[in-house]
């Protein structure tokens, strides 16, 4: 297994990083959470998860130890598979992950893409008596504003769609965003307002 990766940053984007690690290039996916938490680092160090299926072997990366932890528990869940523990990761900071597990808030995990009022009770149910535990309580900051130019709606669209939107409807929720935000948005906040509109 594949604990985590010392290396040199090659390529980021908010869905996957490339990491450079004695020559060797990994394509690690990650959330919007470790997006921006690792800035424009050259040198990275992230905790991995590495998921093997039949057709493939896929990295995840996380720049904490709660996210990865957090990751761990959600996949943990019937029905949770690596892309939709991404997903929530992307939508929602890990405090509030973690807050609404123990709130028993089902609309707040319920809002993200992919999660329906079952799968969200099922998570609140398992893990309730799991987060919190050993969690920092950190939130994530967000990088700042942007102008809400053509490369940052063209990167928020790349983003969605390697999420699962269909292109149309990231489109829409995209233009939805960037319109009530009057165009001052920083990426992080345009993807992850995005994924929260339906």
């Amino acid at each position: 297994m594949i604990d985590y990766l010392n290396g040199k940053l090659v390529h980021k984007d908010p869905t996957y990083v490339l990491i450079d690690v004695g020559g060797i290039g990994y394509h690690v996916k990650i959330s919007l959470q470790t997006y921006t938490a690792i800035k424009d680092q050259e040198q990275l160090r992230l905790l991995t998860y590495l998921h093997i299926k039949e057709d493939a072997h896929t990295l995840y990366g996380f720049k904490e130890e709660q996210e990865k932890r957090l990751f761990l528990l959600l996949t943990s869940i019937n029905g949770v598979g690596p892309s939709t523990g991404l997903m929530i990761l992307s939508s929602l900071t890990s405090t509030e992950i973690e807050q609404a597990i123990l709130s028993g808030d089902v609309a707040t995990i319920q809002a993200v893409k992919g999660i329906g009022t079952k799968t969200a009770q099922r998570i609140i149910l398992e893990l309730k008596d799991k987060v919190g535990k050993s969690g920092s309580g950190e939130a994530t900051a967000p990088l700042g504003f942007l102008n809400g130019g053509n490369k940052i709606r063209e990167e928020a669209l790349q983003a969605l769609v390697t999420l699962g939107f269909p292109k149309a409807v990231a489109e829409k929720n995209i233009a939805l965003v960037l319109k009530k935000s009057g165009g001052t948005i920083s990426l992080e906040e345009l993807i992850k307002a995005s994924l929260k509109t339906s």
